[in-house]
C-alpha cells in the first residue's frame, strides 16, 4: 500500500494531582479550548474534552504522526503551565503522572461525546475512582489498585 490510512478515535482520562479540585468553572471552559488548540497543533482532533475540578477526558481522533503518549505528555505539559499562569490559586497546579485511554469505536463517538460533554452533571452521582475503576472493567483493562491512585 502506497499510503499510511489511519483512523483512531481515543477517549483520554487523567486527573489533578492527588485530585485536587484545580479545574473550576472559572478556567474551565477556557482551558478545555486551550486543550483542543494543543491537540490540534499535533493534528489530533479534539472532538469533546469535559471534565470536573478534578479530572479531564478528551475524546480525540489520534493523528498517525504521533504516539499517543507523546500526545498526553504535550497535553499536560502544555496545559498545566499555562493553567499556571490564570492567577496565584493555580500555580500549584499539577496533573497526575499516569493517564487512562481507551479506543472508541465510530459507532460509539456520540455516547461517548454526551458522556464526555455532561461530566459535571455525571459526577453529582458518582465520584472520580468509581468512575475511572468503571471505565477500567468496561474495557477490559487489568488494574491493581493499589497503583491506581499513587
Amino acid at each position: 500500500m502506497a499510503q499510511s490510512l489511519v483512523k483512531n478515535y481515543v477517549h483520554i482520562v487523567f486527573s489533578t494531582k492527588h485530585r485536587n479540585d484545580f479545574i473550576d468553572i472559572e478556567i474551565e471552559e477556557e482551558s478545555f479550548r486551550y486543550i483542543a488548540t494543543i491537540c490540534k497543533s499535533f493534528e489530533s482532533t479534539a472532538i469533546q474534552i469535559g471534565g470536573t475540578d478534578n479530572h479531564i477526558h478528551i475524546l480525540c481522533l489520534l493523528s498517525r504522526k504521533i504516539a499517543l503518549m507523546k500526545l498526553v505528555q504535550e497535553i499536560k505539559a502544555h496545559s498545566s503551565k499555562w493553567i499556571k499562569t490564570k492567577g496565584s490559586k493555580y500555580e500549584q497546579f499539577f496533573w497526575q503522572d499516569g493517564y487512562g485511554a481507551f479506543s472508541v469505536c465510530k459507532n460509539n463517538l456520540e455516547p461517548i461525546k454526551k458522556y464526555i460533554k455532561n461530566q459535571r452533571e455525571h459526577h453529582k452521582e458518582i465520584d472520580f475512582k468509581n468512575e475511572f475503576v468503571k471505565i477500567l472493567i468496561d474495557n477490559r483493562v487489568e488494574y491493581e489498585e493499589k497503583y491506581l491512585w499513587d
